[in-house]
């Protein structure tokens, strides 16, 4: 088993509750962590022996281009595209969206679901 980890992957996407949000966009970091069923790769040095990270943001790419109103939804529609693109035991995603829009300063909004946190899977 191994755990392979992408932080800080960065996007600009037209997710959130207000139209504006949706129209106009904004940018988003996502990190991904996906515990590995097996890793041949490691005895191997071979990348068909292992996860190909660029592959990984493939599918992240993929679903942060698909609008959505909640953060929740995108980082739920990630941990499906991953599970069904990749051989996972677990998959981790947060999905943070930089300077919100909620009446004050704030950094970044942030959601952290894992595989455990899809119940109809």
């Amino acid at each position: 088993m191994a755990t392979i980890t992408l932080n800080d992957m960065k996007f600009y996407a037209h997710h959130g509750c207000f139209d504006e949000e949706r129209l106009i966009g904004t940018r988003f970091l996502v990190d991904v962590e996906l515990e590995t069923v097996s890793c041949p790769a490691v005895l191997t040095d071979e990348l068909e022996d292992a996860i190909d990270y660029s592959k990984v943001y493939r599918v992240v790419a993929a679903e942060m281009a698909v609008p959505s109103r909640l953060l929740e939804h995108v980082a739920g529609r990630i941990i499906r595209s991953l599970t069904r693109a990749f051989p996972v035991s677990d998959c981790r995603v947060k999905v943070s969206k930089l300077a919100p829009a909620l009446g004050g300063e704030t950094g970044k909004a942030s959601v952290t679901l894992t595989m455990k946190d899809l119940p109809y899977e």
